[in-house]
Order: structure tokens, then sequence, then C-alpha cells
């Protein structure tokens, strides 16, 4: 069975991608500059709304390079996010020379059994090496990734070239970042089982509207059919 993550801004949202059949929730406290992290009580309330897997952003602002000076508030909130019971935290970072940034994703994802990478990957100048060096983290069991920074309509080929290169890259990508519903077939053949949405769950692809129940049960029904 595939899965199927829905972005969340609120509580509301949550309880509406579960609704419709989402199997996991990635939190954002908004979407400026692609994602950030929600504060412990957005999470808190989160959790205490929905039954499925909780994971919040952790990025505190726009590129993929860790500003020394958040370390400390980067590790209280993903403590934090432990505390309260977050499946475990979306986070990616990329170094100088836009290669990942090991020492960092590897303090901030110790001691969580699962964590997701974000697409930080794409816009990694060596996605091979990069691919190399997540392969090697404990804990990682989802590289969310659209193959491309500019969405999967450019990375298509890519995403499905890497999955049917190597089973456990493909156990490893989430599909997601201008994911559109043609894409998913040729992913699905590829191996890949994990998916991503956040516009196509709301009326018109607008961040102004909330999470439609049956926007989501559309995407559900889709992976559902694929699975047979």
């Amino acid at each position: 069975m595939a899965l199927l993550e829905v972005i969340c801004l609120h509580e509301h949202d949550a309880k509406r991608a579960a609704e419709g059949g989402a199997d996991r929730i990635e939190l954002v406290g908004t979407m400026d500059d692609g994602g950030l992290a929600p504060s412990p009580e957005l999470l808190a309330r989160t959790l205490s709304a929905v039954d499925i897997p909780v994971r919040p952003m952790l990025r505190l602002d726009g590129g993929f390079r860790a500003d020394p000076r958040h370390r400390e508030e980067m590790l209280h909130l993903v403590r934090t996010y432990r505390d309260l019971g977050a499946d475990g935290p979306a986070l990616g970072f990329l170094d100088e020379a836009t290669g990942v940034d090991v020492d960092t994703v590897m303090e901030l994802s110790q001691g969580w059994p699962r964590w997701t990478f974000h697409r930080a990957i794409d816009n990694s100048l060596e996605p091979d090496k990069a691919w190399m060096q997540l392969l090697g983290f404990p804990g990682l069991d989802q590289v969310l990734t659209a193959g491309s920074p500019r969405g999967v309509g450019h990375g298509l080929d890519d995403l499905v070239a890497r999955a049917e290169a190597d089973p456990q890259v493909a156990d490893l990508i989430m599909a997601g970042g201008g994911l559109r519903a043609e894409h998913v077939p040729w992913l699905y053949r590829a191996g890949i089982r994990a998916f991503h949405i956040g516009s196509p769950a709301r009326p018109q692809g607008t961040w102004k509207a909330w999470v439609d129940p049956g926007l989501v049960r559309s995407w559900r029904d889709l992976l559902d059919r694929l699975a047979g």
C-alpha cells in the first residue's frame, strides 16, 4: 500500500486530511520560503486532533544552509517535538559545497527512529554523491524529492531512473513538489510507494484554502487503484 502525506498548516487541515485518507501529516507553521517550522503549541494541537503520524518541518529560514546562530534553537525545537510525540522531523541541510551537511543532519536527527530528509536534496550540485551520503543515515525512512528544484514535472525522468536503478533508493523516495496525478503511475511502476501533496489537496490549489477531504480522497483512491 502506498503512503500519502499531506502538508498541513494547522490542526483543522490535519483533521480534514485524515478524513480524506491521508496516512501522515507534514506540519509547517507557514509556507513562506517553502515551509518553515511550526510552533510547539501548533504541533501539540495537531497531535491532539488526529490519530495519524505528524512530522513537523525543522527549518527556521529560507535556503538549505544551517545558520550556526540558530543551532541551539533548532536543537531545543527538535527535542520539544520529540517530547510532544511527533513521528519524526522533516529536515535537510546542505554544506558550502551543496553536498549534505552531514554533521548538522546527524546532530538534529540523532535518536529519532524515523525521519524525513526534505527537498534540500534537489538543490545539491552532486545529487549522486548526496544520495550516497543519505543512505548512511540511521533512522532515515523517507527522502522528499521532486528530482529537480523546479518540481516533479522537470524531475520525473530522474526519479524514475533512480528508483529503477536501486531498490533501496526507491524505498526511500517520497515524490513531491509539483506532483500531479498523471505523474503517479510512472513513479509507481518504478517502485516508488510514497507520495507527498500540498496545494493539490486544496480547492483551486491555493494555500488560502483549507485542505479538502474530497481532494485528498481522490489521491487516496488513485493510489489504492494502482495497488490493485
